[in-house]
């Protein structure tokens, strides 16, 4: 067990780098306690001479190693946590560190494939691209006696000791912060620890990676505008991955796709319609969609790359989601109100014609102005003020999906400045109302809801005869004057209270599905 001086050791140097750098030099002075201030004036003493304000946060988190350049990616998506004005800031901060030695990559390959890599790669160049967590080297495998082209990532050494480490630093401070701060406890900075340690968990075992890329491979098959590389499952494990390579243009480089005679605005509505179905339709989706990641192919499609971070939204978020999305483009924002409250997200106390004039004053803003005006940044601003002032608590697949429409917007935006994301997005938002929400999706909630209740049905003579074998147990018992001791009979509480939890909980299974097969039929 780590003991706290040790977290807060590691925490000092990160704080000397931190003040070296000049972050503490940003800090409004009025903002903070007394204490706090005279704290920042002892910063401001070692800070480096010259130093320039723009990126001083990235430069420390660079400084600081993979974990924390991570974290500050993560807390980009974070805008609730750290504030619209810090995430932006750290949107620019760039995954790049230089890449290990060739020879180390080769050696963790041929490690982790169990072969020499000769016999893997008919060849295998040096690294294209380095990161916190892995890096990328394109080489060539043989198939049908012909050369192709591959990606392949492989895994820093020993990254996964370094982040642990760091990690356990992160989650002393959450505790500590939620310990002695209710604001800490609303934004559930714990839990926002843990969630990016589930992802950073997935992105160091690639063969997860291959998982998610070949689930939004199977989504997408039948998407005209969009696909993503396949996998070559036998030359990946955990820590190598190897991929399809990609000889599209990227969507950063704008010259080349005005060279190539692009419609751009067409592109544009591809990278919003596309998300949008992911999201809605799968409930899966790619969620780090920066132009580096996504490139157009000779095809006219997107295909989309780096898929360590991914989100998901379950059927509530989803329909959470599409309804809130319908209410801004209709303007009906009672109904954008109400459907917070139907998920559980605001609290039942509060007011719903309160509400709905606070996502009024959201709204109204987009309606009232040009496509190119709205400013969606502003948007997510007053969307961060109106849930803190509600009382709804953080819910983090939200916030990564509302980050993520505004990094797709910002991308579409850059094709057409003129795109209004809310027409863009209607047909999608439409199409998956009327096929979840309406009669079809009622009466496909219905069936759904009767198979459930077949399942438990097939239990039920089971479940029935084993109640009546106890009963029958304890008449016997009573009839006959058998006494038990007190240990006796709280072992024998223990157990039938365990047993008859499980019965409880089958009885309101069958309850709550007749109840909701009856409600659906009635609203068709």
């Amino acid at each position: 067990m780590i003991s706290a001086l040790t977290h807060i050791a590691r925490l000092a140097r990160a704080a000397f780098v931190f003040a070296r750098e000049g972050v503490f030099g940003g800090v409004d002075p009025s903002l903070v306690p007394p204490p706090g201030q005279l704290a920042l004036r002892m910063a401001r003493l070692i800070e480096r001479r010259g130093v320039k304000y723009g990126p001083r946060l990235s430069r420390a988190l660079t400084r600081m190693g993979p974990a924390y350049l991570k974290l500050g990616q993560f807390l980009a998506t974070r805008p609730d946590v750290v504030g619209v004005h810090m995430a932006r800031d750290l949107e620019s901060l760039q995954d790049r560190l230089p890449p290990f030695p060739q020879d180390e990559a080769e050696a963790a390959i041929a490690t982790s494939l169990e072969r020499p890599l000769r016999e893997v790669f008919a060849s295998f160049g040096p690294a294209v691209a380095a990161a916190s967590i892995a890096q990328v080297h394109r080489g060539e495998v043989l198939r049908d006696g012909e050369r192709h082209p591959v990606a392949v990532k492989v895994l820093r050494p020993n990254v996964a000791a370094r982040f642990r480490r760091d990690l356990s630093d992160f989650f002393f401070v959450a505790h500590q912060a939620e310990t002695y701060s209710a604001e800490a406890r609303r934004l559930r900075l714990v839990e926002v620890i843990n969630t990016m340690s589930r992802s950073v968990a997935m992105e160091m075992d690639l063969r997860l990676e291959a998982a998610a890329l070949s689930e939004l491979a199977e989504n997408t098959r039948d998407d005209p505008d969009f696909r993503v590389p396949a996998v070559d499952w036998d030359r990946t494990t955990h820590n190598v991955l190897t991929l399809e390579w990609i000889d599209g243009i990227a969507l950063s480089d704008h010259t080349r796709l005005q060279q190539a005679k692009v419609d751009l605005p067409d592109l544009g509505r591809k990278i919003i319609q596309s998300f949008l179905r992911h999201a809605l339709r799968d409930g899966f989706f790619h969620a780090d969609m920066h132009p580096g990641n996504l490139f157009l192919d000779g095809a006219g499609r997107l295909v989309a790359v780096d898929f360590g971070i991914m989100g998901r939204l379950g059927v509530k978020e989803r329909r959470f989601l599409a309804e809130i999305l319908l209410g801004f483009i209709t303007r009906n924002y009672r109904r954008v109100a109400e459907v917070h409250f139907e998920a559980g997200y605001v609290p039942s106390h509060h007011s719903v014609e309160n509400f709905a004039q606070a996502i009024r004053a959201i709204g109204e803003p987009i309606h009232n102005r040009t496509a190119e005006e709205i400013s969606m940044a502003k948007l997510l601003t007053l969307l961060l003020e109106v849930t803190g002032l509600f009382d709804m608590r953080t819910r983090p697949e939200l916030i990564l999906l509302q980050k993520t429409m505004v990094v797709v917007e910002g991308v579409a935006r850059g094709f057409d400045p003129r795109l209004d994301i809310w027409k863009t997005a209607e047909p999608v938002v439409r199409e998956w109302i009327e096929r979840n929400l309406g009669p079809v999706g009622r009466i496909q909630g219905a069936a759904a809801g009767a198979g459930d209740l077949a399942r438990v049905l097939v239990n039920l003579p089971e479940i029935a005869a084993r109640s009546v074998a106890v009963l029958e147990q304890l008449e016997t018992m009573t009839r006959e004057g058998i006494r038990l001791a007190p240990e006796t009979i709280a072992a024998m509480g223990r157990t039938e209270g365990r047993k008859n939890r499980w019965r409880t909980v089958a009885l309101w299974i069958i309850a709550g599905t007749f109840i909701g097969i009856l409600v659906a039929v009635q609203n068709l």
